[in-house]
């Protein structure tokens, strides 16, 4: 198993919600608002007057082989928009109850 944390503005919300819908995986955690800036590109995301958008978050523990099709469409996504900014990130689960 393991764990994909996204990273990306609140505008992509939908689409990986039903991305992650349509790949069978059920299961996720998401936070609606979360403030940061991406460490390569795209404009930071802080709520504020200068920097208004903001990001949301979200990880979903999946199979090792859902892996990578995620990331595929994640990084599509990302390619598609950059501006916007998109993150992923993943991480082996040791355990879970």
């Amino acid at each position: 198993m393991k764990s994909i944390f996204i990273a990306f503005d609140q505008a992509y919300y939908d689409k990986i919600v039903t991305m992650l819908e349509k790949s069978g995986c059920r299961g996720f955690t998401a936070w609606n608002e979360v403030l940061g800036r991406g460490s390569r590109t795209g404009e930071p995301h802080y709520g504020s007057h200068a920097w208004p958008s903001m990001a949301s978050a979200i990880i979903t523990i999946v199979p090792d082989e859902k892996v990578a099709p995620l990331l595929s469409q994640l990084k599509a996504m990302d390619e598609a928009t950059p501006k916007l900014g998109l993150r992923a990130f993943v991480w082996a689960v040791e355990q879970s109850i």
